[in-house]
């Protein structure tokens, strides 16, 4: 892995694999949809050490993703907060899920 920064992940078996920092975007997708989550190399959950309190900039993770995010962003969102299957919100398109799931304010 070089000189290049690495970052462990849990894939869905379990298995925490190291992999060279940044992500690929392939890789980068499958994080954002909840297939990948970042850990430390022991295992333990992951706190970005630059990170002091939530970026004002950045939807909690409760909050719907904006109306132009990626789909993957939808379907992590999915998920995450409301327990959707990840084969289940990847068969639904960026529009139902954003229906679905959406705010309805």
């Amino acid at each position: 892995m070089g000189d290049q920064p690495t970052g462990w992940f849990r894939g869905e078996g379990g298995v925490i694999w190291p992999m060279t920092l940044p992500l690929s975007e392939v890789m980068a997708e499958k994080l954002v949809k909840g297939y990948l989550t970042r850990v430390n190399a022991d295992g333990t959950p992951y706190v970005d050490p630059g990170a002091e309190g939530e970026d004002p900039g950045e939807p909690s993770a409760e909050e719907a993703p904006p109306a132009n995010a990626n789909k993957a962003a939808w379907i992590g969102y999915a998920h995450r907060v409301h327990g959707v299957p990840l084969d289940e919100a990847e068969a639904l398109t960026k529009h139902d899920l954003m229906e679905l799931y959406g705010s309805k304010s």
